[in-house]
């Protein structure tokens, strides 16, 4: 199965790399753009019973791939390939 993960900062949380982006496009010209907020995108294979990675991706989550005192997680988990 494919895993996707989203990792975000929490709202609320300093974001200095979003504040960042959202200066760089505003100097390009791009002035409509607020609230600019970086995170990651983690795409994995994993394979096992859909209700065992479901806990196991949630396990990767809190132990590893995100904070969880300053960022959200939220991950998706389909067939292989299947975009």
């Amino acid at each position: 199965m494919q895993a996707k993960v989203y990792v975000t900062p929490k709202a609320g949380v300093l974001d200095p790399a979003g504040k960042a982006t959202q200066k760089a496009l505003h100097s390009l010209g791009f002035e409509e753009v607020r609230d600019v907020r970086l995170g990651r995108y983690i795409t994995m294979e994993v394979e096992g019973d859909p209700t065992e990675v479901t806990a196991r991706l949630d396990d990767m989550c809190r132990q590893l791939l995100a904070n969880g005192v300053i960022e959200d997680y939220r991950f998706e988990v389909g067939e292989t390939g299947v975009e």
